[in-house]
């Protein structure tokens, strides 16, 4: 009897391609974005630190010799001195009356355009109109073309009417300010809650009908609570851009007839009085400011997100 024995066959070996590691994908991936990472710092970090830094020091460019480390000393001028105080009372008054305004409006005009009517892509965009327009220009159509005495449009109408000829820029200097800036700033606030009302649950609101619930009924019991993620963003986004508004106080008032803001203040400390260290605490007291609401109004936006995804 003879046994019989099979050679072992040969295997060759399979050839592998490695796996670049995740550290390394998400470099690749990242890679694109460093130069914008860099330039955002250069352009916008780096200036903010240097700011940081000046504020701490008494510095005026009159006198670079003179200058020297005084701590927070700049800061406390900001949040004590009578004039500062009032400029800080001046850009919260500014701020909560415009966002107001600017919200109730938009909402007025977000329920009429959510409506469907003939020539409605037509009123949208006239609707929108003000807010492209650039913020000079818009101050200067309202401080010269509405505004003024002898020629303003207002004026105009009241002469018509054998009304009187107020004076509206001496007269009500900040709702001169307030009423340029709603103009302005209502048709962000419309769009923002018109895409509110456009994502709304329309079978809801349809059972709603037939169960015999009125429209004022839907409005405050389906709309409102819908809304109210909309209203908060459009208000802390707001509040972040009329915090820094320079361009309407400066260009209708001059800061005169008590309506400087902190914005204006910084630029009167910097370029008039060339005291560079008040100025910079003065500016990095609004951009703190700017960054809380600007955390809330991330927050929001990351809610919103999350309630789109979840009904998704």
């Amino acid at each position: 009897m003879t046994a019989t024995t099979t050679a072992p066959l040969a295997t060759t070996p399979v050839p592998t391609t490695r796996q670049p590691s995740a550290r390394l994908r998400a470099w690749a991936t990242r890679a694109p974005l460093l130069p914008a990472l860099v330039f955002m710092v250069a352009v916008t970090q780096l200036p903010f630190v240097a700011t940081l830094v000046i504020s701490f020091f008494d510095w005026n460019a009159l006198y670079p010799k003179a200058r020297h480390f005084t701590g927070v000393d700049n800061y406390q001028e900001v949040l004590t001195d009578a004039d500062l105080r009032h400029s800080v009372w001046t850009t919260i008054l500014l701020t909560v009356a415009v966002v107001l305004a600017s919200l109730l409006l938009g909402l007025v005009l977000a329920l009429l355009l959510d409506r469907k009517f003939r020539g409605r892509g037509v009123v949208r965009t006239l609707l929108i109109a003000p807010f492209l327009v650039v913020p000079v220009a818009a101050a200067l159509l309202w401080k010269h073309v509405l505004y003024n005495p002898e020629y303003g449009l207002f004026n105009g109408l009241l002469h018509y009417v054998g009304g009187p000829q107020p004076d509206w820029i001496s007269n009500t200097p900040l709702l001169a300010v307030e009423a340029s800036l709603v103009w302005q700033w209502t048709p962000f606030m419309m769009l923002i809650l018109l895409a509110g009302l456009q994502s709304r649950d329309h079978q809801q609101i349809e059972a709603a009908k037939v169960d015999g619930a009125s429209n004022w009924q839907i409005f405050v019991h389906l709309t409102l609570p819908h809304l109210r993620r909309y209203l908060e963003l459009g208000a802390l986004l707001g509040s972040i851009y009329i915090v820094q508004n320079f361009d309407a106080v400066f260009t209708i008032t001059s800061g005169g007839l008590g309506t400087a803001n902190l914005p204006y203040t910084v630029y009167q400390s910097f370029y008039q009085a060339h005291e560079n260290g008040l100025a910079s605490a003065a500016g990095v007291l609004v951009v703190i400011g700017s960054i809380v609401i600007a955390t809330f109004a991330l927050r929001v936006v990351s809610s919103l997100f999350r309630e789109e995804v979840g009904r998704a």
